[in-house]
Formats: structure tokens, sequence, C-alpha cells
């Protein structure tokens, strides 16, 4: 409440001294308060049995072809900077380029407190509507890339995974703009036969680490399946599954003809596309935390 006070009271002797530069001064510590409660409100919304967990996301391209790729690749680009803003730290576990441009896949994971929590909110398809850089026509076009999230559970949690019902394939690791980041086949997929579940790595040098780190995703997406099928309910964890194209978009980011982000669900939307692209991502997580809270 400290910042609140502060503010008021800086407010009250600039209107008396006719100084606007403390009134300000008053509205910039408003503002503080005004982002510090609503992350505080936030947090007791967070009450998930996965919320406190780090959260390891995937974006796939949809429909749209390069366009979508490209789209992929501002997605990452927006929740690297999420989790800047936030100052979590933010790590690539797998990346493949696009054919001609963009990301074709990736897999990243950010680790701080609650992540999983805010991040499930972003669970779904994004919509992309702008005049596009690879059409020579200068036409609009509309690209679509879905959004999957998974907690990084436990050591301790139980789950058996019988090593018969595993493919194991190595490749090489590559980097953006089709650098190889090491010239031995360290990189590791995983698939699950029975499930058809596919996990993959290969930000680590070593293949038995990058083994390592796909089988705890692994362990997390069969967890996660089955505690699905006990509860009967995807969307306790998961959220709706939904096809990566027209008509299922959680949210809608339109660069043209008109400037705006609209989430479908909350209704929350703004006109300041490029912050959002930016990382701030608060206000469309907060409306979501208390939309899904009154819908539970």
């Amino acid at each position: 409440m400290s910042a609140y006070e502060d503010a008021i009271t800086l407010a009250e002797l600039g209107i008396e001294a006719e100084d606007n530069s403390v009134i300000s001064e008053a509205q910039s510590l408003m503002e503080t308060f005004i982002t510090d409660y609503e992350n505080l409100r936030t947090q007791t919304l967070l009450s998930g049995e996965y919320d406190r967990c780090n959260a390891i996301v995937t974006l796939h391209p949809g429909a749209g072809g390069t366009e979508s790729c490209d789209w992929v690749g501002m997605l990452l680009r927006m929740y690297s900077k999420w989790a800047e803003r936030r100052r979590f730290s933010f790590e690539i576990l797998d990346l493949l380029d696009g054919d001609e441009a963009g990301v074709k896949s990736v897999t990243f994971q950010i680790n701080g407190e609650n992540v999983f929590g805010y991040l499930r909110s972003e669970k779904g398809i994004h919509r992309l509507i702008r005049i596009s850089p690879f059409d020579s026509s200068g036409r609009r076009h509309t690209s679509f890339a879905s959004f999957d999230i998974m907690p990084e559970l436990d050591e301790d949690t139980n789950i058996d995974i019988n090593p018969a019902d595993l493919r194991i394939d190595t490749y090489r690791s590559g980097g953006a703009g089709g650098q190889h980041v090491n010239t031995t086949d360290s990189a590791v997929r995983i698939t699950h036969i029975p499930t058809n579940i596919v996990v993959q790595c290969q930000n680590e040098r070593s293949q038995i680490k990058n083994r390592d780190r796909a089988m705890k995703m692994l362990k997390a997406k069969l967890y996660l399946r089955q505690r699905e099928e006990q509860l009967e309910k995807l969307s306790g964890i998961r959220g709706e599954v939904k096809d990566n194209a027209w008509g299922s978009q959680i949210r809608t980011y339109v660069f043209h003809p008109y400037s705006m982000v609209k989430d479908h669900r909350t209704e929350e939307e703004t006109g300041s596309v490029q912050s959002v692209m930016d990382g701030q991502l608060d206000n469309f997580i907060n409306a979501y935390l208390i939309w899904n809270r009154a819908n539970a």
C-alpha cells in the first residue's frame, strides 16, 4: 500500500505547488501500484495442481505455409520477451527451421515461479492477419500457429515406461539459419509407439543429456495423458484440442487493415499490437485466469 499512499501524497503536493513534474511522478507510482496489485491478484488464482511448475511449450505452424512458419518465429520471440520481462529463464530445447523462412517447429522451456499457471492461458490456436512480406502482390494473409504446453514434473512423479515401447532416433543438431551447433548426431527423438507421442531435444551437446531431457518430456506427456483419461476430462490439464486452422483460434492478432489483438474467450483486447509482440501479455493472462475461475 506504500506505493499507493506515496502516489496520493505526491499528487496532492503537485496540485498544491502546481508542479507538473511531481504529478507525473505520482502517476508513474500509481501505475506501478496497479501493476503490482494485478500481479498479486493473479497469483491468488493460481491454485491448480501444476501451476507452480516450470513450463515446456511447443509451437507448430498451421494452415498458411511459409507465412505460418514466420508466425511461429514471431510467437517464439514474443514468449521469450515475456519471460525476459518476468525475469524467468528461457531455453530452447528443439528447433527446426522453416524451409524458406521462420520456424517449422520449436520446443522451449521457461523456468520460474508459477510459469505453467500463467502460460496455460496461452494453450490453443493463435491467428495472425497481416500483409504478407512473402506475397509479391502485397495481399492480406491469415496464418495459424498452435501452442501446446506441459508442466515440468518432479523427478519422483511415478510413471512406468516400457523400453520396448520406445523408438529412439538420433540426428545432427541444427541451429538458426541451418548452421550446425554440433558435428555429431547428438540430438535425440523418442517415439512412444503405443500412443504415437513424439518428443525431441537437441539443446545439449551430449547425446546422453539430450536423451535424459527427452525422456523427462515424454514422462510428462504420458503422465498428463493418464491423468486426463482417469479424470475423463481433457480440458482440466491440457485444454481442448482444436484444429490448427480457421475457426479454432483462441486469439487473433491483426496487423492490417487495423491494429488489434483480441482474445476470443475473455473478450480482452488491445490496439497496441507491437507491445504484445514485445511480450506484454499479462493483461491477457490475468483476464483468462479470472474468466477461467468464473467458468470453472
